[in-house]
């Protein structure tokens, strides 16, 4: 993909960040105790803890517009660039580097016009992992993408890749960790091996817990990369963060997770990625609603998909008048109150769709990391019979969860 914003495209924001030590984040929700901590401070800005690491050293970037620093969110690779060091090279993710790109949409390697930087894509022609002439004069990789806690969020598997090539090639990876708006709570059923795809690696639940940091912890302590090989890491854990903790992200990231509240639906409503129905996309409300031209006359909520560049061009049931579930007001507490994903709509609407030989689509048992669920619901099991399935494995990933945290 082309990207037509300068390098320096917020250039004017730029403030002198190698001092910069806090951040505007705030927990929104006391913990356990009912105290608000101080201000969270990401990794990412706590740069008097790594900028002295990176200087004299050529660094690759695994990077997007989620990657800022400071107050006024400056690119960090704007600020790197500003305090005097070598950005080799940086690497984009699904939605590309500056997060423009459609869901799915391929993107393409680029050289950055302000900088004359080489934008390598990990998501276009199959070209998910960095490869050793992508690497070559790297000296230290920086991976700073903001997570949203989902398994099938693919930002996590680019970082397995990344991991996997650094650990190939003898190159270090730093992770500048931010919080997980999702990871007050651990969900769903535990991928099935035999259904890994880049929306779904490992062993993990759909709702997993752990930050970007503790996941690569994780994927290290448990030899899930090729041949077990190790990556080493550092690590610039979030300061004054805890798992409990809600928080609210300052950058969209990715172009369809546009509100608090539809990144903390998304473990849920993802799933109808798998079905027929819109799950919003072509809208300015994706992720909260869900619908389908068929659910006439037993809906009356509506909307029609339309194609909008830079978020959903071709989204499922475009144009059409779509009748189903409005959740925009939906009360996003019952989730941090249950600690668990809805299943409710997804059985509700399987029910209530006329064709249901055409309700699932073979992408389903991806996002779900099993057939199981696909077959349960067809079958008219209830959500606790569904809920009691995905034991004792979520029991037992709950417990080598703990292993790599390195927040309460």
């Amino acid at each position: 993909m082309k990207f037509f914003l300068p390098f320096a495209f917020i250039a004017s924001l730029l403030f002198s960040t190698a001092t910069a030590q806090t951040s505007f984040y705030r927990p929104y929700k006391p913990d356990a105790g009912g105290n608000v901590k101080s201000d969270l401070i990401t990794g990412a800005d706590q740069t008097k803890l790594y900028f002295d690491y990176l200087k004299g050293k050529n660094i690759g970037m695994v990077i997007n517009q989620t990657s800022v620093i400071g107050k006024n969110l400056t690119l960090s690779a704007d600020t790197f660039l500003k305090a005097g060091i070598t950005i080799k090279k940086i690497f984009g993710p699904e939605h590309g580097f500056r997060g423009n790109a459609s869901n799915g949409a391929e993107v393409n390697n680029s050289i950055d016009a302000q900088s004359g930087i080489s934008v390598v894509s990990l998501y276009g022609n199959k070209h998910y992992k960095p490869t050793s002439d992508d690497l070559k004069g790297i000296d230290l990789i920086v991976f700073d993408i903001q997570d949203v806690g989902a398994r099938f969020y693919t930002y996590l598997s680019t970082l397995q890749y990344v991991m996997e090539a650094c650990a190939e090639n003898h190159i270090e990876l730093l992770i500048l960790d931010r919080p997980n708006p999702n990871g007050f709570y651990v969900d769903g059923p535990v991928l099935d091996t035999a259904f890994r795809s880049f929306v779904g690696l490992n062993p993990i639940p759909v709702v997993f817990g752990l930050t970007v940091a503790e996941y690569a912890q994780m994927i290290n302590g448990e030899g899930w990369l090729k041949n077990h090989v190790q990556c080493k890491l550092k690590i610039i854990k979030v300061a004054n963060y805890t798992h409990n903790l809600g928080y609210k992200l300052p950058v969209n990231p990715s172009p369809n997770l546009n509100t608090d509240k539809s990144i903390l639906l998304y473990p849920s409503v993802c799933l109808f990625e798998g079905t027929t129905l819109s799950l919003g996309r072509g809208t300015m409300s994706p992720f909260l609603q869900i619908g389908h031209p068929d659910l006439r006359g037993k809906y009356s909520y509506s909307f029609k998909p339309a194609s909008i560049a830079g978020m959903s061009e071709d989204p499922p049931q475009k144009d059409k008048l779509c009748y189903g579930i409005d959740l925009k007001n939906y009360n996003t507490s019952a989730i941090r109150a249950t600690g668990k994903i809805n299943l409710t709509w997804l059985i509700e609407l399987y029910k209530a769709f006329p064709d249901k030989a055409h309700f699932f689509n073979a992408y389903f048992s991806k996002l779900a990391g099993t057939d199981k669920l696909r077959k349960q619901i067809e079958a008219g099991q209830t959500e606790q019979e569904i809920r009691a399935s995905w034991e004792p494995e979520l029991s037992k990933y709950k417990t080598m969860r703990k292993k790599y945290l390195l927040y309460p």
